[in-house]
């Protein structure tokens, strides 16, 4: 079973072949108010194409110029979806980066409000990998 399927399922039946039936609960991190699954796979693909993140964050995340998304620590924030929405629209300039380097706003891309808005949400569910 997908954690995807987890995250919409609360409880999974399964019968046994004496009619026996035994409830699992499934707990599973939900996704931000307002952020749902299509807007995280929307975002994957503007990470990797035209948002621009992956020339510094790389293709998975994990970082090489800018820093790992798919940990716990956050440099400019505490990784929330509405901050991260915040931090890439307007960037990070060279007198607030704690790492030194400079993410101009939207990485430099021309992407829309709505495209930023899924790159944040694909951005967060990189550090909750139970929410996808």
């Amino acid at each position: 079973m997908s954690g995807r399927q987890i995250a919409m399922m609360a409880l999974v039946s399964v019968v046994c072949g004496v009619g026996l039936v035994i409830q699992v609960e499934a707990q599973a991190t939900t996704l931000p108010e307002g952020v749902t699954p299509a807007m995280v796979q929307e975002g994957a693909g503007i990470f990797k194409g035209a948002g621009l993140c992956f020339a510094c964050h790389g293709p998975d995340g994990k970082g090489s110029v800018g820093p790992n998304l798919t940990d716990d620590t956050w440099l400019h924030s505490k990784g929330s979806y509405t901050e991260i929405v915040q931090q890439v629209t307007t960037g990070v300039t060279a007198k607030e980066s704690k790492s030194g380097v400079v993410m101009p706003p939207k990485g430099g891309s021309t992407i829309s409000e709505a495209q930023v808005k899924a790159v944040a949400a694909y951005v967060w569910s990189l550090s909750h990998p139970a929410a996808k």
